[in-house]
């Protein structure tokens, strides 16, 4: 059995659309990050960055127990664990991965920074947000020209490069970004927003999550208080 530790942000949804895919039995513990929750002990002790999402599978590896956090890793054991999503060549399979250290490494920090200091900042920095949000608009084209190519980021077969990828590109509003710039990412991103088990893995926790309005979470989230935390 699968036990998700996880909150409805890009990184959780990866794996909540993963697991949809996968077909896995799964669990979910929400994780309230604007409360504090990923600073209790009971999940530090399998996500020492406190930062979701995190993982238990009860059958894991020669039938042990197995625990991970970050959501890359997570993503590889279950593609790994399932056959599924990660090509069927070892061609296929590390053209998936470098388009997965792609987003990891890039699609995805440098679009969180576009995110946070063009929505979040306490007050508006010229320079940072000119930064990041031509940053993002780099890395989206970037996979409007790997997608003017081919039908998904690792050629003809939809994988974890793309549910991971995906996941932040739901934001793309807040990073700046005008689909019309992109037209090749545009019909990717429709094409996977359309399948059932996106649909169902965007959906999990959804509910829960709720606007930092409050200094308490954004402080949390983004000031000491995530340092004074023991």
């Amino acid at each position: 059995m699968i036990e998700l530790y996880s909150w409805p942000t890009p990184n959780g949804h990866k794996i909540h659309i993963m697991l949809e895919e996968c077909g896995l039995p799964y669990h979910v513990t929400p994780v309230d990050i604007g409360a504090g929750d990923q600073f209790k002990p009971e999940f530090l002790r399998i996500s020492p960055n406190n930062k979701i999402p995190a993982m238990l599978d009860t059958d894991g590896p020669d039938g042990q127990p197995i625990t991970l956090f970050e959501s890359g890793a997570i993503l590889l054991y279950l593609a790994g664990k399932t056959g599924l999503f990660l090509g069927d060549t070892t061609h296929e399979k590390y053209n998936a991965l470098q388009w997965l250290m792609f987003q990891m490494g890039g699609f995805g920090p440098l679009l969180g920074q576009a995110h946070h200091f063009r929505i979040y900042a306490p007050e508006p920095i010229p320079y940072a947000i000119d930064r990041y949000t031509n940053e993002a608009r780099r890395l989206y084209g970037v996979i409007d020209t790997q997608l003017a190519q081919s039908t998904y980021l690792a050629g003809d077969n939809y994988s974890i490069a793309d549910i991971a990828t995906f996941a932040w590109a739901r934001s793309w509003q807040n990073q700046g970004i005008d689909w019309a710039d992109f037209p090749h990412a545009k019909l990717w991103f429709d094409a996977i927003n359309a399948r059932h088990a996106v649909q169902r893995g965007v959906q999990v926790l959804a509910d829960l999550r709720k606007p930092l309005v409050s200094k308490e979470a954004k402080e949390m989230l983004f000031g000491t208080t995530q340092y004074q935390k023991k």
